[in-house]
């Protein structure tokens, strides 16, 4: 099932991988965005988005600990559902991961326009082409860490996450002992100027969600680890604890970093172009601010080089599943990488570079698509645990009939949350993947499986719920958006959470036990006594 992928990975690569994604280009700008959308209770968004995110990890957990492979997320609703949603799921998340790469880029060179200015139009808030250039010489370096192989990757990237670890760190405590401006937390419209709608805006569109779901990355490398069912639910758990604690506080500093006279025109007028470094230049702490500026050029890049890694073990998962060419799923036999994969991913990363040159702009679609790819996680385990009930389960979720539920309902809202503007063109992408896996499938049969009619039937439900969802992100308050308001806030967010869970439940019944969900855990089984064996 994974030929050729070399089990190098470690449980400290693993906490790496994921703490690495989730403190990425996030922290850098994510603080701002939050502030200008919901004021000093952006604090509050960035704890209800990590419980959110929390609850999605339980879940993982679980099935990372019971399943563990590599572009897992792909496969879980393959194993649970079969073809039809699970191909809508791995094409969210193609499009989600393969974009990562390309706004971490981005971001790089939006804070090292501070040194190199023609990186960045000052007038337009873009890169330039020069500083697109840039970027995509940058992702080219992501993809020649990720070609050497996956011990490589785990060296540079373990590095690298301690550096990154040690900077929002530092910046937390730097500006607590500095004289920072506590009584923003209620001038400028008070606590909560945009009201509790401004709150979950900025959880879903402002980077929020964004940065916490880079908790992902062990499990899409869980394939490649020495202890995965140890090592992987673990290494989830952590990662998005020390993500919540971060953010929360770096939110708060940010808020209190601000100078008052910045205010006069409210939290929306708020803007800078590298946050942090210029709060430090504000509060007198230009060494402070040196630190920052260099700190940005190496968290997004390590971030996007986590994402190149996850987005090839992605594709190579959707070409194991026979949604994608075979070939994608070749994996070179001296560096244990699924190098047409690899190359692929490096492609399509500069391919989303192009018509997206901010980071903001991306934001949004990839946070949109992540947690969409997500949902299934709770349906899913469900599933599988009526159609598995044998498996062996290193990590078992207690209260998971309570937890699963309440999961697909938080993600529900987030995806509502992000709003007509965006949801839109992620249905739009969604239809265009199934149009051309149906065509593809006719075309070239010995390359792409054909659904079947049960995993048809099953997938009856997804579509459904992608339909009823683009409806009331149109139809919802605009309160949330620019909607047409049809059901007012916040009965709005009701009809969706209730109208969410009769989804979960639906999804739940449609879910069979597969054919390779018994070949998956055969493999697990053999894998964990050879791993005994050699103890």
């Amino acid at each position: 099932m994974h030929t050729g992928l070399k089990k190098d990975l470690s449980f400290l690569d693993l906490t790496m991988a994921s703490v690495g994604g989730i403190i990425g280009s996030g922290w850098l700008f994510g603080a701002l965005y939050a502030a200008q959308d919901a004021g000093p209770a952006s604090i509050v968004s960035w704890i209800i988005g990590g419980i959110a995110v929390l609850f999605i990890g339980l879940v993982y957990s679980e099935l990372g600990g019971m399943l563990p492979e590599s572009g897992s997320i792909v496969r879980y609703p393959h194993y649970s559902h079969g073809h039809v949603t699970s191909f809508i799921m791995g094409w969210a998340a193609w499009i989600a991961y393969s974009s990562v790469p390309a706004v971490e880029a981005e971001g790089v060179m939006q804070y090292a326009s501070h040194w190199f200015p023609q990186l960045w139009n000052s007038h337009t808030n873009l890169l330039t082409g020069f500083g697109l250039t840039c970027a995509a010489i940058l992702m080219f370096g992501f993809f020649l860490v990720n070609y050497f192989g996956v011990r490589y990757f785990a060296k540079v990237n373990t590095t690298i996450t301690f550096v990154k670890f040690i900077m929002p760190t530092l910046t937390i405590i730097i500006f607590l002992f500095t004289g920072l401006h506590w009584g923003n937390l209620t001038s400028a419209g008070g606590f909560a100027p945009e009201g509790s709608s401004g709150i979950l805006v900025a959880v879903a569109t402002s980077g929020v969600v964004f940065a916490y779901l880079g908790f992902r990355q062990a499990l899409d490398l869980a394939g490649e680890a020495r202890n995965p069912q140890r090592d992987v639910p673990l290494a989830l758990l952590i990662s998005i604890v020390v993500g919540v604690v971060l953010y929360v506080l770096l939110q708060l500093v940010f808020v209190a970093g601000v100078s008052p006279s910045a205010l006069s025109h409210g939290w929306p007028s708020v803007s800078f172009n590298a946050p942090f470094a210029q709060l430090a230049v504000s509060l007198n702490l230009g060494w402070m601010a040196v630190l920052l500026y260099a700190d940005a050029i190496i968290s997004p890049a390590g971030t996007g080089n986590v994402y190149i890694a996850s987005t090839t073990r992605v594709l190579y998962a959707l070409a194991n599943n026979g949604y994608f060419p075979r070939a994608l799923a070749k994996v070179d036999q001296r560096t244990g990488v699924p190098y047409v994969a690899l190359i692929s991913a490096f492609i399509l990363g500069l391919i989303f570079l192009l018509p997206f040159p901010s980071w903001q702009s991306l934001v949004g679609l990839v946070s949109s698509a992540t947690v969409f790819t997500y949902i299934i996680g709770p349906v899913s385990l469900t599933v599988l645990r009526k159609t598995a009930s044998d498996a062996i389960r290193p990590y078992r979720l207690a209260g998971a009939s309570i937890i699963s539920p309440l999961a697909f309902v938080i993600g529900s809202l987030i995806i509502y949350w992000t709003g007509w503007a965006i949801d839109s063109k992620l249905l739009i992408a969604l239809l265009i993947g199934i149009i051309l896996y149906g065509i593809f499938s006719l075309l070239l049969p010995s390359e792409i499986e054909r659904p079947s009619g049960q995993s048809f039937k099953s997938g009856i439900w997804l579509i459904l719920y992608l339909l009823v969802m683009l409806f009331f992100s149109y139809a919802g308050s605009t309160k949330l958006g620019e909607l047409k308001n049809w059901i007012a806030y916040p009965w709005d967010m009701v009809i969706v959470a209730m109208t969410s869970l009769v989804f979960f439940y639906v999804g739940v019944q449609s879910g069979y036990r597969t054919k390779d969900v018994e070949e998956a855990l055969e493999a697990v089984e053999q894998s964990r006594q050879e791993r005994t064996a050699l103890l």
